[in-house]
C-alpha cells in the first residue's frame, strides 16, 4: 500500500480516522487467537455504511484486501490481516438506532457491544438471548460474522435465530437491505443468512435488525458435582430425556474447576472429575415444576453435592463459575488455546474421556469445558507458543481431537468459526463439494477476493 493510496483513503475519512505508523498497527495485528500475528498496512475507522462503501469501493479500486474487525475477540483468527492489507475497524458504528417494543425488533450498527444490546432490550421489559462468553467487550456485527452461540444455546438458539435483516455493503460498494421487520418473509432466497457466520468474505455487515423476545420472568440456578464426566453427562441427557430444557447445562471438568477455584475462589471442589452448573428460566409456577425434576434427576444421578442459589446474587456466583473459565485457565500458562469441537450430545462423555486421554498422550495440559445441553466442548490448551516442540505436540493432539469429533458425527467448530486456525479440517468437515460450493459463492460476491481474504477457504 502506498502513501499515496492512504493519503486518498485519508481524503474520505479524514487524517483522524486512518492509522498507518507502525507503533499504531500493533493492536490490530491479531484476535484473541494464540499464535496468528500479522500487521496491516492501514486501520480505517468508518462512521456509516456510505463511508464503509468508499473505503470498499477505494479498495477495489488499489486491489487492496480489507479484513473488517469489531473488538478483536474472535477464537479463530477471522481478523487476523493480511499483508499489507487494510482493516476496517467498526468500533465507531455503534449505535442503537431504533427500539420498537411493538414489534420486538432492536436496530443496531455492527459496533455496539453485545451486552449493550442486552441492557437495551430489558430496558423495555424484553430479551436478547444469546451470550456470547466475551459479551462484556464483543460486538454485535462479529458475533453476527461468526454467528456467535453462547451459555443459553441450549434453550433460545444462537445469533442466527434472531436476526430479521442486515444491510451490507458488498464487495462492489453497493449497499443491499436483506430481510424485514415481517415475522413471516420468503420473498426470494433468505440472503441474509448467507452473510451469517461468513466471517467477512462475503461483504460488510452495516445495520443488523434483531429480534427481541418477552423477557422471562423467574429464573432459578443450581451446581451439581459428580464424580466422573460419564455420571454428569448421564445427569444431563435425563433432564433432556424428561421433555426439560434448561436455559443453561453447563459444565466443568477437574482442571477447569481447579483453575477457576484458584482464580475465583468460590468454594468449587477441586477433587470432582465435573460440575454441572443448569438454570431454569420462564413463568414462575412452570420454573418452580421444571427445577424440581432437575434437582431430582441430578441427585437420582449420582451429583454427591447439590447447592440451590438462594438469591439472584449467589445465582451470579454460581454462574460466574462457567463465565470466568476461560479467564481462570488462561493463568496458568504463556499461551491459551480454546478450541470448539461438537459432538452430538449423547457422544460427550466420550469426546471429553478422549481430550483427556490425548492431552495424556502428547504430554499437554488441556482443560476442558462447554456447553452440555448441545454438545459444544471447549477443550482449552495451556502451553507457551515459544516452545516449538511444544506447540507441535498441541497441533498433533488437536488434530486428534477434531477428526475423532467428525467421527462421532459432529464438528470442527459450533460458534468460533473456521478462520485461520480451523482451515485444515474444513474440507473434512464439510466433504469436496461444500468446499466447492463455498469457494462459488465467494467468486461469484467477491469476483476480486478482497474481502478477508485466506479466511475458511485459504
Amino acid at each position: 500500500m502506498t502513501l499515496e493510496q492512504i493519503a486518498e483513503l485519508e481524503t474520505t475519512l479524514g487524517p483522524d480516522r486512518v492509522l498507518y505508523a507502525a507503533e499504531d498497527l500493533a493492536t490490530y495485528a491479531m484476535d484473541a487467537t494464540a499464535t496468528f500475528h500479522q500487521r496491516p498496512a492501514c486501520v480505517s475507522f468508518p462512521e456509516s455504511a456510505q463511508e464503509v462503501a468508499s473505503i470498499v469501493k477505494w479498495a477495489g479500486r488499489h486491489n487492496i484486501p480489507v479484513v473488517t474487525r469489531g473488538s478483536g475477540t474472535g477464537l479463530s483468527g477471522g481478523a487476523v490481516p493480511v499483508p499489507d492489507s487494510l482493516v476496517l475497524c467498526t468500533v465507531r458504528m455503534d449505535r442503537v438506532l431504533e427500539l420498537d417494543a411493538t414489534n420486538r425488533t432492536l436496530l443496531v450498527e455492527p459496533g455496539v457491544i453485545t451486552q449493550a444490546i442486552a441492557e437495551a432490550a430489558a430496558e423495555a421489559e424484553l430479551f436478547y438471548p444469546p451470550d456470547p462468553g466475551s459479551m462484556r467487550v464483543c460486538t454485535i456485527g462479529g458475533n453476527v460474522a461468526e454467528n456467535a452461540g453462547g451459555l443459553r444455546g441450549l434453550k433460545y438458539g444462537v445469533t442466527r435465530d434472531y436476526v430479521l435483516a442486515l444491510e451490507v455493503v458488498m464487495p462492489s460498494g453497493e449497499i443491499a437491505w436483506l430481510g424485514s421487520k415481517c415475522v413471516k418473509d420468503v420473498a426470494g432466497y433468505s440472503l441474509k443468512d448467507l452473510f451469517i457466520g461468513s466471517e467477512g468474505t462475503l461483504g460488510v455487515v452495516t445495520k443488523i435488525l434483531l429480534k427481541l423476545i418477552p423477557a422471562p420472568a423467574a429464573k432459578r440456578t443450581l451446581t451439581a458435582v459428580f464424580d466422573t464426566m460419564e455420571a454428569a453427562a448421564a445427569a444431563g441427557s435425563s433432564i433432556l430425556a424428561a421433555r426439560l430444557t434448561p436455559c443453561t447445562m453447563e459444565f466443568l471438568d477437574r482442571t477447569t474447576m481447579e483453575c477457576v477455584e484458584e482464580y475465583a475462589k468460590i468454594g468449587l471442589p477441586t477433587d470432582a472429575e465435573a460440575l454441572l452448573l443448569i438454570e431454569c428460566d420462564g413463568h414462575p409456577a412452570a420454573v418452580e415444576e421444571e427445577f424440581a425434576q432437575v434437582e431430582s434427576l441430578c441427585r437420582d444421578g449420582g451429583a454427591r453435592d447439590l447447592r440451590v442459589a438462594q438469591s439472584a446474587e449467589e445465582a451470579e456466583q454460581l454462574a460466574s463459575a462457567r463465565r470466568v473459565a476461560f479467564a481462570a485457565l488462561a493463568r496458568r500458562r504463556p499461551t491459551t488455546v480454546l478450541e470448539d469441537a461438537t459432538v452430538p450430545r449423547t457422544e460427550l462423555a466420550r469426546m471429553v474421556r478422549f481430550i483427556q486421554e490425548t492431552a495424556r498422550k502428547h504430554d499437554v495440559q488441556i482443560g476442558t469445558f462447554g456447553h452440555l445441553g448441545d454438545g459444544n466442548l471447549h477443550p482449552t490448551c495451556l502451553c507457551d507458543a515459544r516452545d516449538s516442540a511444544e506447540m507441535a505436540r498441541v497441533h498433533a493432539a488437536f488434530d486428534e481431537i477434531f477428526r475423532f469429533a467428525l467421527e462421532l458425527g459432529g464438528t470442527i467448530t459450533g460458534e468460533h468459526g473456521v478462520g485461520l486456525a480451523k482451515r485444515p479440517w474444513l474440507e473434512a468437515a464439510v466433504q469436496k463439494p461444500g468446499v466447492q460450493l463455498m469457494r462459488q459463492l465467494k467468486s461469484v460476491l467477491d469476483p476480486q477476493g478482497i474481502l478477508n481474504p485466506g479466511k475458511i477457504l485459504g
